[in-house]
């Protein structure tokens, strides 16, 4: 189908599985975020990586982000060639990718993202062979225990020093992510988490200027530490994602309500089997992901299924259960042909699923955006 006659069509003729984003929705969630930040005193460099999409950072940056932040660095080459030119890749620096890195650093202010050693060696060398001054990033462990260096160890302290007096680098400041925070089964829990997230950022950017070091970055990120985050003092910019989007996941931690959720997937329903109680549709794990959502809720779903769209309400029993490829196998009987809406679980990774999403209004499909999800 071509893109004009896209534009033109409605949720009962698009073939499915299709991803499909609510503009009214999308809006309103990316205003809301950018006027919180804009009340906690951070710039907004929102974390792309949930989207994809050229058409929505662009809708980003109007209202007011200060750059983007990619996970990859075909993120990073897709949207520097669609006009974006501040960007930070929020992972830590790959040696055998940064020939790529550098060259894209010709062109575009990119932020590389360090916490050992050996990753500070590697990019210096890859500045200095290229003859370019390459921006870095420390990153630091705030409490998810994933990647970044301990906050409180001497080795903090030795890596930022080794970044900002090294000929071949700029040392740009701190980075964390809270993705402890994703964790967390409520609004308060989130927002103490996004408290230590800020108070460790806060101590140690502190901490290194007592030794002299110029610190002027301090970037956190999450979206539910975000989207409860009540004081961001001593912190300079927020990376969150998710909040474009919102989905099942961050429902159930508080973030935001059913109504709130931007992103969905159109399905058919294509086998049923009345007297085994279920159904399936054409949905599965390459168009959901097979992120089962946050521990403790019950029962477990691989995705919700809309009562009434329109209305943010989804139905109280009705689930997809389990996924495979291309099956996904709900909780209950529905006629074969019937189409459904599916809230997934991890809209990021349900994106990434897609080479497309449909921006609709209402049953109306206006149009269809790509998504650079290259590797």
């Amino acid at each position: 189908m071509s893109p004009a006659r896209e534009r033109r069509a409605t949720l009962d003729t698009l073939p499915t599985p299709a991803l499909l984003v609510d503009l009214d929705r999308l809006e309103a969630n990316l205003r809301r975020m950018q006027e919180r930040c804009d009340r906690l005193g951070v710039a907004l460099r929102p974390h792309v990586k949930t989207h994809k999409c050229v058409e929505i950072a662009r809708r980003q940056r109007e209202l007011g982000a200060c750059g983007i932040t990619v996970s990859t660095l075909a993120e990073a080459r897709a949207f520097a060639d669609g006009g974006f030119h501040d960007l930070t890749w929020a992972f830590p620096a790959i040696p055998s990718r940064l020939p790529e890195a550098v060259e894209l650093a010709r062109r575009v202010t990119l932020r590389l993202t360090v916490d050992t050693p050996e990753g500070v060696a590697a990019v210096e060398e890859a500045a200095r062979a290229a003859g370019l001054r390459l921006h870095v990033l420390l990153e630091v462990d705030c409490g998810d225990h994933r990647s970044g260096v301990d906050p409180g160890s001497q080795r903090a302290v030795e890596l930022a020093r080794a970044l900002a007096s090294s000929p071949h680098l700029a040392f740009d400041g701190l980075l964390t992510h809270s993705g402890h925070a994703y964790r967390a089964r409520s609004r308060a829990e989130a927002a103490a988490v996004a408290e230590e997230e800020r108070s460790v950022m806060a101590e140690l950017a502190g901490r290194l200027r007592s030794e002299g070091l110029a610190v002027t970055t301090v970037s956190v990120g999450s979206t539910p530490a975000m989207a409860a985050a009540e004081d961001l003092a001593g912190v300079t910019e927020a990376r969150p994602g998710n909040y474009a989007y919102f989905d099942a996941t961050q429902v159930a931690i508080g973030s935001c309500t059913v109504a709130d959720c931007a992103l969905s997937v159109l399905a058919t329903v294509v086998s049923g089997q009345p007297a085994a109680g279920r159904a399936v549709v054409d949905a599965g794990a390459l168009a959901l992901s097979k992120d089962p959502g946050p521990e403790g809720t019950e029962p477990r779903s691989m995705g919700r299924i809309y009562r009434d769209p329109a209305a943010g309400l989804l139905e109280p029993e009705l689930r997809l259960s389990s996924l495979s490829q291309e099956h996904g196998e709900l909780s209950a009987t529905r006629p074969v042909g019937e189409r459904l809406r599916i809230l997934p679980n991890h809209s990021c990774l349900a994106a990434a699923c897609f080479d497309r999403v449909h921006a609709i209004r209402g049953d109306e499909v206006v149009d269809a955006w790509k998504i650079w999800r290259g590797r």
